[in-house]
């Protein structure tokens, strides 16, 4: 089916206003995207946080009358709105993006493989991933810059705990490279069904994966236990969840941090101090990685 779509410009004092609008005029769907490269940091508890500068667009079935619609909206929001009608082809997009999604390598010897693709070296640690609908496919610079320390770690026999696991794409490494145990936890149960399949999808022993929702997590079983933990979430919840991170480790165990952006590092540098030292080990596209080491007791 073909589909139409107006896009228009707006400042964020008016996009609730546009969104109003456009849904009263038939659209079908309202989406709203950066229109100025401005990134977003996570919000505050109760906050919606916009861009400065919007790009909003409406999508209306494809019989529909636009000139009609332009006519409905208010013609002097419509006429600072820099609005352009256009034609939205109807395409396969869990095909388009499965076209578009190719083999990476990460440090020496990891690939992230699509599971529809042979893998370009098989004597490689090659992970297969079919990331569903959960987060994590290798493409994401924080995902990226965690699966380069996975390859340079010293895995071997190691449990690790994966904390906002997403689709399980970093435990899922961290096994393939050799660790022996991973507790993998996400608030999201789409995350976790991801997180079993890719571990099936990867010959990966049901004993050597524990797929938990924060709430049903044995703290005491767990505490202690870790010589890796893996958290790629928000800055935020980074700090939130400290205590509870560097509660898995064992002494002299890594804690990997990252979802962050460069001018948040030394705010979590300074949080974690106390309990263990972290350090930026990686940087890509404004985002980096922090790792640090527990001391022993």
């Amino acid at each position: 089916m073909t589909w139409l779509q107006l896009r228009v410009d707006a400042q964020r004092a008016g996009v609730a206003q546009w969104e109003d609008e456009l849904l009263a005029t038939g659209a079908v769907a309202v989406t709203l995207e950066d229109n100025a490269d401005q990134p977003l940091l996570e919000p505050g508890v109760g906050e919606t946080p916009l861009w400065n500068l919007t790009r909003i667009t409406g999508l209306y079935p494809a019989d529909t009358d636009m000139k009609h619609v332009l006519q409905a909206l208010p013609q002097q929001l419509l006429a600072a709105s820099n609005h352009r009608v256009e034609i939205l082809e109807d395409k396969d997009w869990e095909r388009e993006w499965m076209q578009h999604y190719q083999p990476m390598q990460f440090g020496e010897r990891l690939w992230v493989c699509p599971s529809w693709l042979q893998p370009p070296d098989p004597l490689a640690v090659n992970l297969m991933l079919d990331p569903g609908l959960a987060f994590g496919t290798g493409t994401h610079p924080t995902t990226a810059l965690c699966l380069t320390q996975l390859d340079s770690m010293p895995l071997h026999g190691q449990t690790i705990v994966d904390y906002g696991c997403g689709s399980g794409i970093l435990a899922a490494a961290a096994l393939k490279l050799g660790a022996a145990h991973a507790l993998c936890v996400d608030n999201d149960p789409q995350a976790l069904a991801a997180c079993r399949d890719n571990a099936n999808r990867n010959h990966i022993a049901d004993r050597q994966l524990d797929v938990v929702l924060p709430e049903e997590v044995d703290h005491a079983a767990w505490a202690g236990r870790a010589e890796l933990v893996i958290a790629n979430i928000l800055a935020g919840p980074l700090v939130e969840l400290s205590a509870t991170l560097t509660g898995f480790l064992r002494p002299g165990g890594t804690l990997l941090l990252s979802g962050l952006l460069q001018n948040q590092a030394a705010t979590l540098c300074d949080h974690y101090g106390e309990r263990l030292p972290l350090a930026v080990v990686g940087e890509k596209d404004g985002w980096v990685c922090l790792r640090g080491t527990l001391p022993a007791a």
